[in-house]
């Protein structure tokens, strides 16, 4: 219980900084936020966390990065998070809920150790394992395959990808395994992959 206690008395402390993301010095928020870190690995060392900076306040986001043996740990530490003035404390990523930019195709690339990848050129196949009905597969289609393949860290950049897309329980909850495949010119049947999070709700994958 102590160190939760440690990482939420730190964060309630420090919150300001973390707020005012973009006038603090560099070397003073990566001070801060390597202490943030540190203090959370004190309690789990595979949790993570994102701060997200909006106009009127801030938001921190504990995640298991997509592993269902930790969401009780992550559980367990938002429940005993205090009330922080202009703060939000979210449990796990969150479902992306405003699509547009990518059914206008105007969402930036997103780059992952070299890898990059946009949502909007990425398609799905559903995939079916005959001796489990019920599971949910899906072949990710992307434009650049050919040139990510040998990547040993492309499987790990869709996953994070997706999981940023759906929501890290749709993605540990719903999908049982994903293939990365090459997106084929006049390819048919194939479905966005920002429509990804609606497909599974509307077909009531368990």
């Amino acid at each position: 219980m102590n160190t939760i206690t440690n990482f939420w008395n730190y964060f309630q402390q420090n919150n300001f900084v973390f707020l005012l993301l973009n006038e603090i010095p560099k070397d003073e928020l990566k001070t801060h936020f390597d202490k943030l870190i540190d203090i959370l690995h004190l309690y789990n060392k595979d949790l993570d966390l994102i701060i997200k900076n909006k106009t009127k306040g801030g938001e921190l986001i504990i995640t298991a990065n997509g592993n269902p043996y930790l969401f009780k740990e992550v559980e367990l530490l938002v429940h005993h998070a205090p009330v922080v003035e202009r703060w939000k404390i979210t449990a796990f990523l969150q479902p992306e809920t405003n699509l547009t930019k990518y059914e206008n195709g105007t969402d930036k690339p997103l780059e992952y150790y070299g890898i990059t990848l946009r949502i909007s050129e990425m398609y799905f196949i559903p995939l079916e394992n005959p001796n489990k009905p019920i599971d949910l597969g899906i072949k990710v289609l992307l434009k650049n395959y050919i040139v990510h393949k040998d990547n040993p860290r492309l499987r790990e950049a869709v996953y994070v990808h997706i999981e940023h897309l759906i929501g890290e329980k749709a993605f540990a909850n719903d999908i049982a395994f994903i293939e990365i495949g090459q997106l084929k010119n006049n390819q048919n049947d194939i479905i966005e992959i920002y429509n990804l999070h609606s497909y599974i709700k509307n077909n009531n994958v368990n």
